[in-house]
């Protein structure tokens, strides 16, 4: 069999050849790519590092509710507001964790577990049953108060100047302003002798509340009835019971019962003819007839600024619990013409809004 010879150089060692030059070759480009893959992974890696490390450095906040986000919508607001007058920025420089029970109140202890597992900067709640979830939740994350009723008395801080735990923030002062509601009553309805009182024994506070009302009605000769609204679908029951003990009007107590109810509450008490008082200017905006208290915005504003010296080195043991300086009546005259009732000049004269 012949051979054919090439340039001296035969058909198959040329082909040897050219297999060792494909070679290098293939081994060259294979090298190459490895380091590109290997390069593109050190950047990944990095770049997965720093993102890392920013979300590390980004303050996480668990802001715990007791009613619905559409019931807090209001307070919410104000709380966002107030941070960013500091600087913060959701979503970019700090990070919120809202949950909500919808008014379920056995399940504030579960979404406030959660948000300890979640290993949040700071739980801020919104309430004294919240608060009251979130303390048995954890005894080291700081908590701030966002508003409470009497923090010493329910077991929340040591005292107002050195708080002493992982707990600080607002009170409302609820207890000692229930006299004061009394007393707006007693004005509006002269002939006043018995008053509905609404309110929820398992909320912290309540029973502080209804010491000081017991005080203040018996200096004004009015007798209290009290009914204990422990679920929602128990609030109809309450006013049937209301009018069935002849009372000539009703005072709402604080409690997370009620904050998803407003506009039912509000027009049961028309339907009643009862005029009514309550802790929060939202019930009057729904309908509700009068309010006086703390601006309960103004207190979630102003939470904003405890979380702000707290991821700033601040220990809540040691920043003081902040008292309300002011409080504001709001009356709706179309609610007072709803049920016939005159609210006199005087009163009229000291409320801070009148919707008409």
């Amino acid at each position: 069999m012949s051979r054919i010879i090439v340039g001296g150089v035969s058909h198959g060692q040329a082909s040897e050849k050219v297999d060792r030059l494909k070679g290098r070759e293939t081994s060259k480009l294979v090298r190459k790519n490895l380091i590109r893959l290997a390069l593109s992974a050190m950047l990944f890696a990095l770049c997965g590092s720093v993102d890392a490390q920013q979300a590390r450095n980004v303050p996480r906040i668990g802001h715990l509710n007791a009613p619905s986000l559409s019931a807090l919508a209001a307070r919410t607001e104000a709380f966002r507001q107030g941070l960013r007058e500091l600087g913060y920025l959701e979503r970019k420089s700090i990070v919120i964790e809202y949950r909500y029970a919808e008014g379920k109140l056995d399940r504030l202890p579960a979404l406030a577990a959660e948000l300890v597992r979640l290993k949040v900067d700071i739980i801020v709640s919104t309430g004294p049953t919240v608060t009251r979830a979130a303390k048995e939740a954890t005894s080291t994350i700081p908590i701030v108060m966002a508003f409470d009723t009497d923090p010493v008395g329910n077991g929340f801080v040591a005292s107002l100047a050195r708080p002493g735990g992982n707990i600080t923030g607002l009170s409302s002062l609820t207890p000692e302003i229930s006299g004061k509601q009394l007393e707006l009553l007693k004005e509006i309805v002269p002939r006043l002798s018995r008053v509905a009182v609404f309110g929820t024994s398992t909320t912290p506070g309540s029973a502080q509340a209804l010491r000081e009302m017991e005080r203040a009605a018996g200096a004004f000769g009015v007798k209290l009835q009290y009914l204990d609204v422990l679920d929602p679908k128990d609030i109809e029951t309450a006013f049937r019971a209301a009018s069935k003990g002849r009372v000539d009007a009703v005072l709402a107590l604080t409690s997370g019962v009620f904050a998803d109810h407003r506009t039912e509450i509000a027009e049961l008490a028309i339907k009643s003819r009862l005029p009514a008082i309550y802790f929060r200017s939202e019930f009057v905006e729904d309908g509700g007839l009068m309010a006086y208290g703390v601006s309960i915005t103004g207190l979630d504003r102003r939470a904003a600024t405890y979380v702000d010296k707290i991821l700033k080195g601040a220990k809540p043991a040691d920043l003081p619990v902040e008292q309300p300086k002011k409080f504001e009546l709001i009356i709706n005259l179309k609610a007072a013409k709803q049920i016939a009732l005159t609210i006199p000049p005087n009163v009229l004269a000291r409320a801070d809004r009148v919707i008409k």
